[in-house]
């Protein structure tokens, strides 16, 4: 097979097992085609006010400050006087678009969403809204437009403020919810004077939607404990009384309105969300009004937590519900149809009505489950609820076995095929990489045989299908281990001389290498969940050199290499999210690069190194100047939005100036090795240093240390094994290399540079996971998702591109061919891709699971809908393990693009100007 061909066929493969995932664990289970249930008796209320005050902790709301009085004492006197009160617990991800799916469609968001890029409705769903025979909603753009265009009919309205407003580095987000309560009362001003809007306003099933996003923004920008964020929440509570009021003189105190208050989701103590922590699924619950029950005054209660007695409630009865709970109560208040894949269990103690409305209530909304479950009047008349409640688990018990019926089949499938294509490439290594396979004698009669079995396997199995009526994509895994294993059994005589080679080893030395390649990929795969084991390998790593005695010959070089690889591995046990910003530290680590930059100057001047001219110590003083500006940039910057000044002009026209020249001025340097590198990692950092927030700034200065290490370690490591006379790495120069090279046959120490380029490359994943938005505020400070997505990515890509250029260091140095590496690490790649596809689950938290480690533990800090799905895809992957299983099925397409980059930015040189001779005649 040749490489062109084979190339294609592994992408091919492993298109096929990433996208194999979607149809095992990611098809929808919403299904269509009930018909709408909603119970037959008059609802208490004609009109619904829901305000959803995003990113509104609980704790934050109910606690009392510390001189005793609450910070929303309006709210407080509704929960202690008027109406009911509890914790809605939200689900993960902790976000705000599926949070309002939750509170007004009643389910939590479709998994299959993932496949489709979670557009506004990847698949058609029913919520209150649509019910409704009016709603009105005011916020934000990213919120309210997807349950309008989700809408049956003209009758869901919006008004929004300009995306522009939600602005991290404004002086006051609570503008946002001030926005939202003024066009409020001008909106019902407005109808006294318009005769068809105000006999609008006084339908029955009205629905009045306020999205608050004040406080959310303020919580990202200023942390949940700063004043704005508690500031934020008296105007919020001020806004609500002044609402209600407006309403019930509108209404003509008719007792007709029912309010809810609640949120989407919490937030951490450092102004993020997403995952599974209390404080970020913990939201408060308020409803008063019609049809709602008025405080419950016990003597006891008991919760797990403490809250009750912090809040000073321990006395007033809490009714905790789940978020998807709150879309049948407010559809029980106003008497319109159930959503229709609502999941949710009415929550009958917030009901202030009969035991035969509460009855009837719980009936339909087991039927509005199970539908074709027919039962009797007379079960409902008994009062009989809690049937009704066996019923609604039961059924959802069956349609998660239904739904999963097919996943086992597909399972094995998929991972019969992976093991074939491994197996495949490891025969491919082994055969044109290595001296270990003899000629092969031609045997067409038994390959022509083998090659019907095959067929006639794979008709088996098409036939199998057809009568199953399966969809192509199961004809696809279940139909692809078939060529893969052919070619697995074609090359039998490869397996037959690495048989007979392995059995001509001692047993102990085979077993040992058996062992240390398991335990190493093991590793690899616990690092995804646990950061620290990053810590243990690399400190296997600082033992190297000690082992293979390397440290004899080279022991300034090994000293250095221990060093490093224990500083390296303090990293990975630094937290990555509840951090506080620590800019002096980015600052030093600046003024650190610049000495670092200085001393090599020095250095090369007093060499007067005959390679170097005047043109190319230009190129390195115009880097220097760039660190220079970006460590001034950075500092500038968070005094002066500290002070709430804004983002300076200056500081921003200079960060987008250095990261256009960054990718530019290493293509001005030498080609000659230590020098490009340097002069890459000097290009890269200035840009790293505008996006770091903390210590992530130090990271690959010290990577990129333990790498110009590693490219020496390596030389040392080939002289040992008498594989190669040591070349001068000093006068080494990338863009001769391709052609003074005569590259050799793979040797076993291969396999440990290959794992080493593996788990360097995991290094950046495990360490720099989450995204801050103040990691762009030296570039822009408005809201902005795909430039701010843009600039988090490049972060996270940075420290790719400096492990890469070393590995093309390590490669032409020691004389690999770049096909024979990328091999070994498509086996490694693909063994952890196998540990992780049986790893995949579609529940769960993503933090419990995967929040250890990721490219995108995406702490989700924006509110545009267009980044909010990608996002929001993200985090659904990564609650369910599946982002570590399309991470690493992606990484051999990732590893070929960097791969490709760093081919360019090692080998390439840009002439700007050229002197010209000129001859007279």
């Amino acid at each position: 097979m040749g490489i062109p061909v084979f190339v294609f066929a592994g992408l091919l493969v492993h298109c096929v097992f990433l996208a194999s995932i979607f149809d095992i664990y990611f098809t929808s289970p919403l299904v269509h085609g009930m018909t709408p249930q909603q119970t037959p008796l008059p609802p208490p209320a004609k009109r619904l006010v829901l305000f959803v005050a995003d990113g509104l902790r609980a704790d934050s709301l109910y606690e009392l400050d510390s001189n005793g009085t609450s910070r929303a004492p309006f709210l407080r006197s509704i929960l202690e006087n008027t109406g009911s009160w509890g914790i809605s617990h939200t689900r993960v991800p902790t976000e705000s678009r599926p949070g309002h799916v939750a509170l007004i469609a009643g389910f939590y968001e479709d998994v299959s969403a993932v496949a489709k890029g979670w557009k506004e409705n990847p698949v058609e769903f029913d919520s209150i809204f649509n019910e409704s025979k009016y709603t009105w909603s005011w916020g934000s753009p990213d919120i309210l437009p997807m349950f309008a265009k989700g809408a049956s009919g003209d009758h869901v309205y919006t008004f929004c403020y300009t995306a522009e407003s939600e602005d991290f580095g404004a002086q006051d987000a609570a503008k946002l919810d001030t926005w939202v309560f003024d066009h409020v009362k001008s909106f019902f001003n407005s109808s006294r004077s318009n005769q068809t809007l105000y006999s609008a306003l006084n339908e029955e099933k009205v629905v009045l939607f306020l999205h608050l996003l004040g406080i959310d923004t303020n919580g990202h920008a200023h942390r949940p404990n700063s004043r704005e964020y508690k500031e934020n929440i008296r105007k919020v509570d001020e806004g609500v009384k002044e609402i209600a009021s407006m309403l019930e003189n509108f209404y003509g105190n008719d007792g007709k309105t029912a309010f809810i208050l609640t949120s989407d989701h919490g937030m951490t103590d450092w102004g993020s969300h997403g995952a599974g922590h209390p404080s970020e699924t913990l939201t408060p619950l308020i409803a008063w009004g019609a049809g709602v029950n008025y405080p419950q005054r016990v003597a006891s209660q008991f919760f797990e937590d403490n809250f009750l007695k912090e809040w000073k409630l321990e006395n007033l009865k809490r009714l905790d519900v789940n978020q998807a709970d709150i879309a049948l109560l407010m559809a029980s208040l106003i008497g319109v149809p159930f959503p229709l894949n609502s999941v949710g269990t009415l929550p009958l103690e917030y009901l202030n009505n009969s035991a035969h409305f509460k009855a009837e209530s719980m009936f339909t909304n087991a039927v509005q489950i199970l539908e074709q479950f027919k039962v009797t009047k007379h079960i409902v008349k008994r009062g009989k609820v809690s049937l009704c409640k066996t019923l609604i688990n039961l059924a959802l018990e069956g349609l998660s076995y239904y739904h999963t019926y097919d996943r086992l089949f597909l399972g094995l499938s998929i991972a019969m095929g992976f093991v074939g294509w491994t197996a495949y490439v490891i025969l491919v290594i082994i055969k044109t990489h290595t001296n270990l396979t003899k000629a092969a004698q031609s045997h067409d009669k038994e390959s022509t045989i083998l090659l019907y079995g095959f067929a006639f396997v794979g008709l088996i199995i098409a036939f199998f299908l057809l009568i199953q009526t399966c969809p192509w994509t199961y004809y696809v895994y279940c139909l692809l281990p078939v060529p893969v294993w052919y070619a697995v059994v074609k090359e039998l005589h490869v397996i037959q001389d690495l048989a007979a080679y392995l059995l001509s080893l001692p047993v102990g030395q085979s077993m040992g290498f058996l062992l240390i390649c398991v335990l190493g990929i093991e590793i690899l795969v616990f690092s995804f969940f646990y950061r620290s084991t990053l810590t243990i390998g690399l400190l296997v790593f600082a033992g190297w050199p000690v082992i293979t005695q390397l440290w004899v010959q080279a022991k300034t070089t090994a000293l250095i290499w221990i060093l490093l690889c224990m500083l390296l591995g303090i990293f990975p046990l630094m937290p990555v999210v509840g951090r506080e910003p620590n800019i002096p530290l980015v600052i030093a680590t600046g003024l650190l690069t610049l000495l670092i930059s200085c001393s090599s100057l020095s250095s090369l001047c007093k060499s007067k190194n005959k390679y170097m001219n005047n043109e190319d110590l230009k190129v390195q003083f115009y880097q220097m100047l760039s660190i220079a500006l970006s460590t001034y940039v950075v500092s500038s910057t968070h005094d002066s939005l500290q002070n709430k000044q804004g983002l300076p002009v200056f500081n921003q026209i200079i960060s987008w100036t250095t990261l256009v020249s960054s990718s530019l001025l290493p293509l001005l340097s030498p080609t000659f090795l230590f020098q490009r590198l340097f002069s890459i990692l000097l290009s890269l950092m200035s840009t790293y240093l505008l996006l770091s927030t903390g210590y992530e700034a130090l990271f690959p200065l010290v990577l990129s240390g333990l790498m110009f290490v590693w490219i020496n370690m390596e030389q040392e490591a080939l002289q040992q094994y008498g594989l190669s006379l040591k070349p001068k790495l000093a006068v080494f120069n990338f863009s001769y290399a391709t052609d003074i090279m005569q590259f050799r046959q793979l040797h076993l120490d291969d396999v440990r540079r290959s794992f080493f380029f593996v788990s360097f490359f995991v290094m950046p994943f495990s360490c720099f996971s989450s995204f801050d938005p103040a990691s762009v505020y030296c570039f822009l400070t408005v809201f902005s998702p795909f430039m701010m997505g843009g600039l988090l990515v490049l972060k996270v890509v940075i420290p790719f591109v400096l492990v890469s250029c070393a590995f093309e260091a390590v490669q032409v140095t020691t004389q690999l061919s770049s096909k024979s590496l990328f091999l070994i690490v498509l086996v490694i790649s693909d063994i952890m891709a196998l540990h992780f596809f049986f790893l995949v689950k579609d529940y769960g938290s993503w933090l419990d699971i995967g929040a250890r480690y990721s490219i995108f533990c995406l702490h989700y800090t924006g509110h545009s809908q267009a980044w909010r799905r990608r996002l929001t895809m993200l985090h659904a992957l990564e609650s369910c393990g599946s982002f570590h299983y399309v991470l690493v099925m992606s990484l051999t397409i990732f590893m070929m693009l960097m791969n490709g980059l760093a081919q360019l930015l090692t080998t390439k040189k840009l002439e700007l100007s050229r002197k010209t001779k000129h001859h007279s005649t």
